[in-house]
């Protein structure tokens, strides 16, 4: 099983389009230490020729150009496409926008959260994908689907499970109980390749580790995890946002409930760190932080990592 980090950062990417932080001018300016990200995504393939995609990012385009095996072999014909499915962990724009990428007529399946898929369907910009070429399928808690699309068996499988987390913002209620947030608006995905039975965890959003997910993920061989920011108030520190890591829905990964230390006794083979904020200390290498997680057996993300399991 092949596994392309398409994109490791979070929303808006790294160099966010209007940020000025401290982050972003030295990776503008070719600081040693910092390297460009694009928004978060990974692809899978059991044969290295057709794809599922996890999460679809505004930044689709730039990441299948970047990435030959994405684009349509020269002996195929006028309209064609490598990648055959796609698999959404939430609602969030940065996960769904570029749906909107793969609208010429081009068939593959959308698997989602049965919640995910209403709120795609209650915005009519997405009936562009028309439903006879991308079938919608709903993602059930542990129950593992096979993967197919544009008629073909992808010789994988998807075991999607709710994690702690958060609605998506722009579906948020403000006079709701924690704004409206059920289960199903946050996923973790298994992605098992179904010759071998080898598998591994895709968990971009977590708002932290409870019972059920410590025990899924223990012993696991491979997990991208939610490395959105390193300290809780890192975003209002900076003056960036008026907001927390827990308010965003994200876990951090430092201090005692961070995911460094909940990560710790759980025996992961593999941890790499994805879904990183331009506000991240993660992104400088010669920092502090990014040593600190290196030294607990993390790996930081980066665009065009592959990693074969």
């Amino acid at each position: 099983m092949r596994i392309k980090v398409l994109g490791s950062g979070a929303g808006g990417g790294f160099p966010q389009w209007n940020c000025n932080c401290a982050n972003c001018r030295a990776v503008r300016a070719g600081t040693p230490g910092f390297m460009a990200r694009t928004q978060s995504s990974l692809a899978v393939s059991a044969n290295g020729e057709d794809w599922l995609l996890l999460n679809a990012s505004p930044d689709l385009r730039q990441q299948i150009s970047a990435t030959p095996e994405l684009a349509p072999s020269s002996d195929n014909g006028l309209r064609a496409s490598p990648i055959k499915a796609v698999a959404l962990t939430n609602g969030d724009v940065d996960h769904v926008a570029g749906l909107l990428n793969m609208r010429e007529a081009q068939p593959f399946s959308l698997y989602a959260a049965g919640r995910v898929l209403d709120a795609l369907g209650a915005n009519p910009i997405f009936t562009i994908l028309q439903t006879q070429l991308v079938p919608r399928i709903e993602l059930r808690m542990d129950e593992t689907v096979a993967v197919s699309g544009a008629g073909l068996d992808l010789g994988l499988a998807i075991r999607a499970f709710p994690v702690p987390g958060k609605i998506a913002l722009y579906l948020e209620n403000a006079n709701a109980p924690n704004f409206g947030t059920s289960a199903g608006d946050t996923l973790g995905l298994e992605i098992i390749e179904t010759e071998t039975g080898e598998s591994f965890f895709y968990i971009p959003g977590c708002a932290k580790l409870d019972g059920p997910l410590t025990e899924r993920l223990r012993g696991a061989s491979l997990v991208f995890f939610d490395g959105t920011l390193f300290h809780e108030n890192e975003m209002i520190e900076q003056g960036l946002l008026g907001k927390t890591g827990s308010r965003m829905g994200h876990i951090n990964v430092s201090g005692e409930d961070g995911s460094i230390a909940a990560f710790e006794p759980l025996d992961v083979k593999r941890k790499i760190y994805v879904h990183i904020n331009n506000s991240n200390p993660l992104l400088n290498e010669f920092s502090s932080e990014y040593a600190t997680a290196q030294s607990a057996g993390w790996e930081i993300g980066e665009d065009g990592m592959e990693v074969d399991l």
